[in-house]
């Protein structure tokens, strides 16, 4: 972890609270904030509390396992629970699941818990703003080319349906 002012360490609770600029980089994990709370519980998972300030958002990015995708999202603030393998973005929430750098799906809202045991996304909307009059959750999602091709391939007789060319105007 490092940040632009001290942090405190405190080995007794197993909580370490930096302020400033504050980056975690763990493997392909990066959290960038202006306040983070790390906490390692006694069965030694961690729980990361992220802190934005106005107009300058928690950033979370991660590298999925097995493939060209990244999870990238920001908040208010952002929870990391490392034993229920979730993440939470409380205020402002916007979530996007990139594929190269193509972003494949693009989630906002006020809450959204992104459980990656299950691959779930779940969001809340909440009260208006300026970017959100309605306070509606938003999501734009894209198909997988691989999943479809899949399943054209599984069509019945594995063949791809195509726009009839025989079929003449109905009257």
């Amino acid at each position: 972890m490092e940040s632009d002012r001290p942090c405190t360490v405190d080995l007794v609770r197993q909580v370490s609270v930096c302020t400033g600029n504050v980056v975690i980089a763990q493997g392909t994990l990066v959290i960038r904030a202006d306040r983070v709370e790390l906490r390692e519980t006694p069965d030694g998972y961690r729980t990361a509390t992220a802190l934005g300030t106005p107009g300058k958002p928690a950033i979370y990015r991660q590298k999925r396992d097995g493939g060209d995708e990244q999870l990238e999202g920001s908040a208010d603030r952002v929870e990391y629970d490392a034993r229920a393998d979730t993440l939470r973005f409380i205020g402002s929430a916007q979530v996007r699941r990139m594929r190269g750098t193509v972003p494949s799906e693009d989630i906002q809202g006020a809450v959204i818990v992104w459980d990656n045991a299950a691959e779930l996304f779940s969001v809340q909307g909440g009260a208006s703003t300026p970017s959100n009059p309605g306070g509606r959750v938003r999501a734009v999602l894209s198909p997988r080319a691989a999943e479809a091709a899949a399943s054209a391939a599984s069509a019945p007789g594995g063949t791809t349906l195509r726009p009839s060319t025989s079929l003449g105007e109905r009257r």
